[in-house]
């Protein structure tokens, strides 16, 4: 198996070959801008692959959650959600078609 170390020279060499061969083909422009953009795509994927990477925070403590029983109502397209366990007494609405919900009724 390969270490980081052997992965950087074969990356490092693929990456030389690939502009000698580029440049014989078309101008130095074009392989510049390909390699930027390139490089820039990289860059982007492992950011986003490091992002799922992370693990997921702890779940709060037992007992914190708060049962509620509220119900919402999304003026726009007309969904209709039950808020059942939340972290405070006195949530925040939820959002929905890009815009808060709204309270209808305390089920009590």
């Amino acid at each position: 198996m390969f270490r980081q170390r052997n992965w950087k020279w074969l990356l490092l060499t693929a990456a030389v070959v690939g502009v000698a061969v580029g440049s014989a083909l078309v101008g130095w422009l074009e392989v510049a801008i390909a390699i930027a953009v390139g490089y820039l795509i990289l860059r982007i994927g492992f950011g986003m692959l490091r992002g799922l990477a992370r693990p997921l925070p702890e779940p709060p403590e037992a007992g914190q959650l708060r049962k509620v029983k509220l119900h919402y109502h999304c003026n726009i397209c007309g969904a209709e959600v039950r808020m059942t366990v939340a972290p405070e007494e006195d949530p925040e609405p939820p959002r929905h078609c890009q815009d808060e919900m709204d309270l209808v009724v305390p089920i009590e």
